[in-house]
């Protein structure tokens, strides 16, 4: 078999990353890890018994369905301990000789000559420049989406620690303006929350530097939600996977539908307030207009990259 190629899908959690995972799985020629093989723990056996029965075609939709490609960190911490919670992002530095082994040896396993093209998600910290060291071929789709809906889904998660505080809630210990920010807040946990976007959205554009502009390629959830389709296609069309009509059947039969304005439901006004005067330079940076702007018909954001 041909040297396999590489998609990894990165985001900060709650970011709509999943989504387009799942839809991207639906290709023919993807080879990746589902919560079934999470769950056993078995690693990359389990892995492929789980892709050979997405190839049956009456059960296959049905067990994708049940077992959706997930993100197995339960396996990664077996080949690099600390993966899945490390307190800062993990960068090519933290690669040694014995780990880029072990883990291009083992992940590479997956991919077969039926499905040669291995797709990877990471939430949280990019980790792009770990998993380029590991793997030079690899290509990266960074999702992104308005930071109000990810600290607002992040407050409903039951592996959110924030609840537990910033000396031990998994992000590393709170900058000077960040600890300020958070204290004027009356120690928010709303606050907080859009504090762990910010911090993971900074890590990404300082982990976007040292990746090749042209196996980089990101957009926004809301613009997926408009056209779940053509962003699957482009998204092939840049991890280098030939379009296959099977795809847009199936996608065809996923509803999809922003959730991204729930957050003004769930929240409070007053709670609004506080989560946009945390992230409002960052909001503005990634064209997401504040409550302020809309009021004055400024037009809401949504293009993509």
């Amino acid at each position: 078999m041909a040297e396999p190629s590489v998609t990894v899908i990165f985001g900060t959690g709650r970011s709509g990353s999943t989504l387009f995972h799942e839809l991207m799985a639906y290709h023919p020629s993807a080879s990746w890890f589902s919560l079934w093989s999470d769950r056993n723990r078995h690693g990359i056996r389990r892995a492929r018994q789980a892709l050979s029965v997405v190839n049956w075609p009456l059960v296959g939709p049905r067990f994708m369905k049940r077992y959706p490609p997930t993100e197995p960190y339960d396996f990664w911490d077996t080949l690099y301990r600390g993966f899945s919670t490390p307190c800062r992002d993990l960068t090519a530095e933290d690669v040694s000789n014995d780990v880029l082994r072990k883990i291009r040896e083992t992940i590479l396993q997956l991919p077969s000559a039926n499905r040669p093209h291995l797709l990877l998600k990471i939430t949280g910290w990019p980790r792009t420049g770990f998993l380029q060291k590991i793997f030079p071929e690899a290509r990266f789709i960074h999702v992104i989406r308005d930071g109000r809906a990810v600290a607002s889904s992040l407050l409903k998660v039951d592996w959110w620690w924030g609840w537990r505080g910033p000396s031990v809630w998994r992000w590393g210990e709170l900058s000077p303006e960040h600890r300020s920010e958070w204290e004027r807040s009356g120690k928010s946990f709303v606050a907080l929350a859009g504090i762990q976007w910010k911090i993971l959205m900074d890590a990404a554009e300082v982990a976007k530097t040292q990746l090749d502009p042209a196996k980089l390629w990101e957009f926004k959830y809301e613009t997926l939600c408009q056209d779940p389709l053509g962003h699957v296609k482009s998204a092939c069309a840049f991890a280098g996977l030939p379009w296959d009509p099977r795809v847009a059947a199936a996608i065809g039969k996923v509803p999809v539908r922003s959730e991204n304005e729930k957050w003004r439901r769930d929240l409070t006004p007053s709670q609004q307030e506080t989560l946009e005067s945390v992230l409002g330079t960052h909001l503005t940076r990634y064209g997401y207009p504040l409550a302020s702007d809309l009021r004055k018909g400024s037009p809401p954001a949504g293009n993509g990259k």
